[in-house]
């Protein structure tokens, strides 16, 4: 049983906890690893290592800390296919949507290598008569990365190569469910040669958390989760002056109006709510069918959901893989039941799936629910796998005002040939990531990742070229010679 290791200033390490959590195959319901749940001393050992690399990886010329990220480019590309399969088998989705992931993780680095012209600053002379003053983005130190179960390879390098190429150190908390992705990418880490110190990462649960929150040698933290724990993380670093992007959960609307081209649509909205097993804060989560649209979006959707293969990831022919981890599982389970007691109309289950070779495997099939009432518990809480609400509305008036009611912010999706319907909804919904035509709003490295409302807590979301601002300093510089 392999139990999986820190990586700190260089060199794989065990931790000093006597405390381990279980990791699972989900697709099997078997125990693959065992995770150190590490401690307080753990991560000062890892920050400590960062604070000693970090005044001499700050004086390394931005366009050499770009060559490391072009030499990880290339090692990252030569073991794609065998992160994307370790990612399957620890976290359940398909291979198609592993390898996905896995190039997404591989479009950050190749950004971050635009380094040298991400991070200029400016100037101007003769701000008065013979000053001139200078504006300079410089690195800070230490920060850290707390992030998420569903995309365990992806979602650290949001924000590990562009801190880097900025030059300060990083260390990355990967989650404790499935901590050997993350693992085997930094085996490519480790042989691209960063300095020792440079990058880190400490594996671990709340205890860990803590540890790099209230670490006072760390300058920001970046995270990735569900909304309460955000709100705990923005909390905890404004209490100790940290920078702070904390990316929370999601409650996405999906509208289709009437004119929609459904046939060309309905594999698009597949994917949004089925997808990843709806373990995505980009899924879709409420289909609303706007006016008209109602029945025979109802009929495709739900035959098209129906027409699924759902099983283990690593077969090439499987659409839908299992949920993470069995709690998670029976959470979701939990929802259904709600929608059934709330007197919702159940017309696809997908609690009694059966996986043929797959028996104790965390399945949930493709779920619906209709006649869905905006105050039901399924139409208002994030539930992070495949159960959909249909909920109708009589106009586009009214399905806006559903997104406006939702307390996140995340993303909402509209389905029409009506760019002037477009233009209104992409302009009066709240979310800050909207989708025209397509069921998953997912921006690429070089545009800003993040929601609004309760989906997000900071300033700065995630990649994009500001990135580079929450991992920078602006130093004015006022000179005056005579």
């Amino acid at each position: 049983m392999e139990r999986v290791k820190n990586y700190i200033n260089g060199e794989w390490v065990g931790s000093d906890t006597r405390e381990y959590g279980d990791v699972w195959c989900p697709a099997t319901g078997e125990k693959i690893a065992e995770v150190p749940f590490s401690t307080a001393a753990d991560v000062d050992k890892a920050v400590r290592a960062a604070n000693a690399a970090y005044e001499d990886w700050r004086c390394t010329p931005p366009v050499t800390r770009a060559r490391y990220l072009f030499k990880l480019r290339n090692l990252f590309e030569d073991a794609f296919e065998d992160i994307a399969r370790t990612l399957v088998t620890e976290e359940g989705k398909t291979l198609d949507e592993a390898r996905g992931e896995v190039r997404r993780m591989i479009e950050n680095v190749e950004h971050a290598t635009a380094i040298t012209t991400l991070m200029p600053g400016y100037n101007l002379e003769d701000i008065a008569h013979g000053i001139d003053c200078t504006a300079e983005r410089q690195p800070m130190g230490v920060f850290g990365a707390i992030v998420p179960f569903n995309f365990p390879a992806m979602v650290p390098w949001w924000f590990l190569p562009y801190a880097v190429a900025a030059g300060n150190t990083f260390i990355v908390k990967p989650s404790e469910q499935v901590p050997m992705t993350q693992t085997r990418i930094f085996r490519e880490v480790e042989e691209c040669g960063f300095p020792e110190g440079v990058v880190n990462m400490v594996h671990g649960s709340k205890e860990t958390v803590n540890g790099m929150l209230y670490h006072p040698g760390i300058k920001g933290i970046s995270f990735v989760g569900q909304t309460s724990t955000a709100r705990y993380i923005y909390k905890a670093c404004g209490e100790t002056g940290k920078r702070v992007q904390a990316l929370g959960g999601a409650k996405n609307f999906v509208l289709v109006m009437p004119d929609a081209e459904l046939d060309r649509s309905i594999p698009s909205l597949i994917t949004s709510f089925y997808g990843c097993a709806g373990e995505r804060c980009l899924s879709g989560a409420v289909l609303v069918a706007v006016g008209d649209a109602y029945e025979p979006l109802k009929e495709k959707f739900v035959a098209a959901a129906k027409a699924l293969k759902v099983g283990n990831g690593l077969d090439e022919s499987v659409q839908m893989g299992p949920l993470a981890t069995k709690p998670h599982m029976q959470k979701v389970l939990g929802y259904i039941e709600k929608g059934i007691q709330e007197e919702a109309k159940l017309i696809l289950d997908g609690r009694n799936i059966k996986v043929e070779g797959y028996e104790k495997g965390f399945f949930v099939g493709p779920t619906i629910f209709d006649d869905v009432h905006p105050d039901m518990t399924i139409a208002k809480e994030e539930i992070f796998g495949p159960v959909v609400s249909l909920i109708r509305v009589k106009d586009l008036d009214e399905g806006i005002a559903l997104t406006r009611k939702s307390p996140y912010g995340n993303a909402a999706c509209l389905y029409t040939t009506s760019g002037k319907t477009a233009r209104e909804f992409k302009y009066r919904v709240p979310a800050s990531m909207i989708g025209i035509n397509l069921g998953i709003a997912a921006p690429m490295s070089f545009f800003p990742f993040g929601g609004a409302r309760d989906s997000f807590f900071g300033d700065i979301k995630g990649h994009g070229k500001e990135i580079v601002q929450f991992f920078t300093d602006a130093k004015v510089v006022i000179q005056r010679w005579t």
